[in-house]
């Protein structure tokens, strides 16, 4: 995360759901340059496809049925930060097109704008799906992925880091017993025996 976060390029994150790509991804922006910017987090897989272009670069008035005012997209919300796109490979290909003009010439337009806006931004996207596999089905595009993976960060699922768990354990009892204002609590060694077999399918997020 330190050697990435001293570049400006583009990254992409792999990993299984619950392993803590939106935490890596904030840990690469507030490590940056771009630390004193805002971090903006788009959930691409939780849009309707028919909204994503208008939340990603806005829209102007009147450019759409319900478009009753102009709106600024993420991307100008994020303009001097960091713009984290989790679960990128659930955008529309109509839309990669406008995304990928985003990354090689820093500009976009509204949805129903005439003016072309530059923005400086950079991109951190996440995905737990295998987008080489979806290139080579046609299902996202080639030049966009060469322009998202410019730096591709690879994240383990816990049962591939099992000295983490005990770590982990500590820091979430610390937390819930912090906010639930009791004394600190431990976990015997015999459950931490269990937790250290578990395969947490569900990662992090799981625990």
């Amino acid at each position: 995360v330190q050697k990435v976060a001293a570049s400006d390029s583009s990254v992409l994150i792999y990993g299984e759901s619950g392993t803590g790509k939106e935490l890596v991804a904030r840990a690469v922006h507030y490590q940056s340059n771009r630390h004193e910017g805002p971090f903006v987090k788009v959930n691409c897989g939780a849009l309707p496809h028919d909204l994503v272009e208008s939340e990603l670069f806005g829209h102007e008035k009147g450019s759409f049925t319900g478009a009753v005012r102009q709106r600024k997209g993420k991307f100008e919300l994020a303009a001097g930060g960091t713009i984290f796109l989790d679960e990128v490979g659930d955008i529309p290909l109509d839309t990669q097109v406008k995304l990928l003009r985003v990354l090689q010439e820093r500009q976009f337009d509204r949805v129903g704008g005439e003016q072309t806006l530059d923005v400086d931004v950079r991109v951190v996207a996440a995905t737990n799906r295998q987008l080489r596999e979806m290139v080579s089905e046609g299902l996202f595009r080639e030049d966009l992925f060469y322009r998202l993976e410019v730096i591709p960060l690879h994240l383990p699922p816990l049962r591939e880091r099992k000295e983490d768990v005990p770590l982990l354990v500590e820091h979430f009892m610390e937390k819930k017993c912090g906010e639930m204002n009791i004394p600190l609590k431990r976990l015997n060694t015999e459950a931490l025996a269990i937790f250290a077999k578990y395969p947490w399918p569900g990662n992090v997020r799981e625990l």
